[in-house]
C-alpha cells in the first residue's frame, strides 16, 4: 500500500495498531487503519435459558447506537466457527456454545456474506466493550425492529421466530438483501 485512500498521504506504516493483535496498514497522517479481511461476516444469534436473544448496542460505526447481533469480519486464517466465537467474546465477553449454522445472508452491494450461528450462553457472564455499549436479552416479542443495525440481523431473528412457530422448517435459511 503506497497511499492512504482516505487522505491521500504516502505516510503508510505496516504496524500492529493499539488494541489489535495483527499488523495492519495504518496511515500516520489521519490514523486510518486498513483491514485486509475477506468479506465474510461471522457471528451468533445467542439464546439464554429464558429463550431470549442477546442484542448489543453498537459502540462503533457504522450504525453507532443501533442494536446488533455480535458479528464481525472473519480473519484470513480462521475457521468460521472460531471467528464467530471470537466475535462474541470481543463484543460481549460471553462464552457460548455453537449449535449450528443458522443463516447465510448475502449482501451483494457491500460484497459481504454473513454466516450467523445459533448459540447458547454457557454462563451469565457478559461485559461491555468499546464495540458494545449495552447488552440486553430480548424476548422475540420485544425485538426493537426499527433500531436494528443491519438487514442481516432482521433476517436472522425472523428466521428464528419462523423456526419456533414451525419446527419443521429447514433449520438453515439462505437469503439476500432485499429479503
Amino acid at each position: 500500500m503506497n497511499f492512504c485512500s482516505n487522505c491521500g498521504s504516502s505516510h503508510i506504516d505496516f504496524i500492529v495498531p493499539s488494541g489489535d493483535e495483527r499488523k495492519r496498514f495504518v496511515c500516520s497522517q489521519c490514523q486510518t487503519i486498513f483491514y485486509d479481511n475477506p468479506r465474510m461476516i461471522v457471528g451468533c444469534i445467542i439464546e439464554n435459558d429464558d429463550q431470549e436473544i442477546m442484542l448489543c448496542r453498537r459502540g462503533i460505526e457504522p450504525r453507532l447506537g443501533f442494536w446488533n447481533l455480535p458479528c464481525g469480519f472473519l480473519e484470513n486464517d480462521e475457521k468460521i466457527e472460531d471467528g464467530a466465537l471470537r466475535e462474541v467474546k470481543e463484543e460481549t465477553g460471553a462464552e457460548v456454545k455453537l449449535e449450528g449454522l443458522h443463516i447465510v445472508y448475502n449482501l451483494p452491494k457491500a460484497q459481504q456474506v454473513y454466516l450467523i450461528f445459533k448459540a447458547k450462553m454457557q454462563s451469565d457472564y457478559i461485559k461491555l466493550t468499546p464495540e458494545s455499549t449495552e447488552i440486553t436479552f430480548f424476548s422475540l416479542k420485544e425485538i426493537p425492529w426499527e433500531e436494528l443495525a443491519f438487514s442481516s440481523n432482521a433476517f436472522a431473528i425472523k428466521h428464528l421466530i419462523d423456526l419456533k412457530e414451525n419446527p419443521k422448517l429447514n433449520s438453515l435459511s439462505i437469503g439476500s438483501f432485499p429479503f
